[in-house]
């Protein structure tokens, strides 16, 4: 928002303190982040500041190393295929509820974004419990459907976020001109609400690539995933090739958060376009 061309001088006044402040918290908040960068670049072995020198030495242990690609490696596996199922299921469940009224909606709602509200620690030892039973606990197939579980909150969220606009005259006037169901969703409502559906796709992707509470209860040491990887670090031998694996983890959080802004003015587009 631009300075009003009169603004009284307590108007301006409060402009720029506004957005000074502003800037201060935004400062406060991702200095912590950005103080580890420079650390990935230490020739040294401990994470001090000054600086010793810079060198790339700890993102070629990281890169030459079997432990943090076979951490990398897991994580790469899991979380992709825990987005798919997270975006599946959740687009079906945000389209279902939101065209469908019955008694105890609110409650499945509530039931589908409640591993978003609980501690995530309960989540994980509920879940314990329960993979225990069924014999999940200590393979892929656990550690992906515990994170399909966590991301599938984000994905009904944001589409049932993009449907609020969606004009269900649509699919009854594909309906009207002979098309199934199915053919009228992919036809004529996924389209409209990708955006959504992509959006939710990325925060469940974050959620699945960065949790590590989880994946401590469900995952055996051949799982072991990026996270568990760093946390393992951290507690046994604080080491600056940690802080070289957080730099690339920053720089794909930025990519993603690019993602979905350009994701978010697509969709803006298309709602003026309609």
């Amino acid at each position: 928002m631009a300075l009003p061309p009169y603004a009284s001088p307590v108007e301006k006044v409060w402009f720029w303190t506004f957005r000074i402040l502003c800037g201060l918290v935004l400062l406060f908040l991702i200095t912590p982040v950005l103080v580890i960068i420079p650390l990935s670049f230490s020739s040294g072995s401990f994470l001090t500041y000054p600086l010793p020198g810079f060198s790339l030495r700890w993102y070629e242990a990281i890169f030459t190393s079997s432990a943090w690609m076979g951490a990398l490696k897991n994580s790469l596996i899991v979380a992709p295929l825990a987005t798919l199922l997270a975006m599946i299921f959740g687009t079906l469940a945000a389209v279902g509820l939101n065209r469908a009224d019955f008694p105890g909606k609110g409650l499945i709602v509530a039931l589908l974004i409640s591993p978003m509200v609980v501690p995530l620690v309960i989540v994980a030892v509920g879940m314990y419990f329960f993979f225990a039973q069924v014999g999940l606990l200590n393979s892929y197939t656990g550690l992906v459907l515990a994170h399909t579980v966590l991301g599938v909150p984000f994905v009904v969220i944001t589409v049932n976020a993009t449907l609020q606009g969606f004009d269900f005259n649509q699919v009854r006037a594909g309906a009207s001109l002979g098309a199934n169901p199915m053919r009228v969703f992919f036809t004529v409502v996924l389209p409209q609400i990708v955006p959504g559906v992509v959006s939710g796709g990325l925060f469940a992707f974050a959620t699945s690539f960065d949790e590590v509470v989880v994946a401590l209860f469900i995952a055996s040491p051949t799982e072991r995933t990026l996270p568990i990887q760093m946390f393992s670090g951290i507690r046994e031998n604080i080491s600056p090739a940690i802080a070289a694996m957080a730099t690339i983890l920053i720089l794909l959080s930025t990519l993603l958060l690019v993602t979905m802004e350009l994701l978010r003015r697509r969709s803006e587009r298309l709602k003026a376009s309609i």
